[in-house]
């Protein structure tokens, strides 16, 4: 938990506490056969609240089944924290593209987990999208910033997905069709609500949902290792200001750099050197998860230190849009539009593979700001500096 922030921290304690709680509870419920118990849930009208969606509870292939068209369908009075989930879907449509969602650790609209297929009409071609993970934080979906927590997996579009969802504490395994092997490992599950209960979405059927609590398969609840903590490149202590709107159209100018009185405060990396504004500035008045109706934009700053003059180079992730400052000169600006031409590698996605540039530095301290600006989901940075010949950088 080593510089992380604290909010980061609490979460982490609360949350591994009531793994242990709910754990040794199982233990001291089995039955005489050792058996977890299993809660079966079928899909019934008086289970589930459909309120804003479009859906009907209806039988489906001599399966009891509930089809989702549009919105959302969440399970009333349940609540999850650990343990396993198991159930199944099938898209509505074979022939067009889909995703099919399942949320855990539901507590409303602004605050679960989600992990779901992008099925295709063709499922013969492996692609590294196929399913995904992703936290839904303060309100906003942050699958743009977690490109990483993505794979293939094995989808049939024309009969039932059997879905494994297996959650314990901070990490979770996900099965779908082949339950010897996970389609998805998720180190660090990384949403802040603890438990809640389950939902759903399509288009698409869902049949056959059983949930065993406590049930991990021996999964630890502690995070996994993170490699990047032992890379001293990445620039993971930064000082950032708040947020302010940005007239659309316009671009940042030395004459927008923030004057000496401005109020900043610490903000240190997540994960793989992330800098995740949306954790400590939240989401805003938007259409639906993240497309936000304005653009708003920070300022980071942090300084480089270097033993001589010198020309070094640095990677940098960003979303959306980024403006690169040195000593008070601009040194870079480039944007990161997803679906659109000026896509960054990966596909408009949050990635220390977004851009790499020179940045010229003078024997002594030099001060990165960086203006960053947010309209479409996750916001936030990754920055690395390709090698540390003669710098040093401000880490905690």
């Amino acid at each position: 938990m080593k510089n992380q922030p604290i909010y980061i921290k609490i979460k982490q304690v609360i949350i591994l506490m009531l793994s242990l709680l709910f754990i040794n509870d199982a233990a001291t419920a089995q039955t005489g056969k050792n058996k977890i118990k299993e809660i079966h849930l079928p899909f019934e009208a008086a289970r589930f609240d459909t309120t804003g969606a479009k859906a009907a509870f209806t039988t489906f292939k001599n399966t009891k089944a509930l089809q989702i068209t549009t919105g959302k369908v969440t399970l009333k009075d349940f609540n999850f924290t650990n343990g396993t989930i198991e159930l199944d879907a099938r898209p509505t449509y074979a022939d067009k593209e889909a995703f099919i969602s399942v949320y855990f650790r539901w507590q409303n609209a602004n605050e679960s987990e989600c992990v779901y297929l992008r099925t295709r009409p063709d499922e013969t071609e492996q692609r590294n999208t196929a399913i995904q993970y992703t936290p839904i934080l303060h309100g906003v979906n942050l699958w743009n910033v977690m490109e990483h927590y993505q794979g293939p997996a094995q989808i049939n579009n024309n009969s039932w997905n059997h879905f494994k969802i297996v959650v314990s504490g901070l990490q979770m395994r996900v099965y779908v069709n082949n339950m010897d092997k996970p389609t998805l490992e998720i180190p660090r599950i990384e949403g802040e609500s603890a438990s809640g209960t389950l939902a759903f979405a399509g288009p698409a059927y869902f049949a056959n949902l059983v949930v065993k609590p406590n049930e991990t398969e021996g999964l630890s609840p502690m995070a996994g290792a993170d490699l990047t903590n032992h890379d001293v490149n990445y620039i993971r202590r930064w000082d950032v200001s708040t947020p302010h709107f940005l007239d659309n159209g316009r671009e940042l100018m030395i004459t927008d750099l923030p004057a000496d009185a401005i109020k900043w405060k610490p903000i240190i990396a997540e994960r793989r050197g992330l800098i995740n504004l949306i954790r400590p500035f939240g989401g805003m008045e938007n259409r639906g998860e993240g497309v936000q109706n304005k653009t708003r934009v920070v300022w980071l700053k942090t300084t480089i230190h270097s033993t001589k003059d010198q020309v070094s180079k640095m990677q940098l992730g960003f979303n959306n849009e980024v403006w690169v400052f040195i000593n008070g000169y601009l040194l870079y600006l480039d944007k990161n539009q997803y679906g659109r031409p000026m896509a960054k590698y990966p596909n408009g996605r949050l990635s220390i593979n977004n851009s790499v540039f020179d940045v010229p530095l003078k024997a002594g301290d030099n001060e990165i700001t960086i203006g960053i600006s947010n309209y479409f989901y996750g916001w936030g940075i990754m920055a690395r500096m390709v090698n540390m010949d003669g710098l040093t950088v401000l880490q905690k």
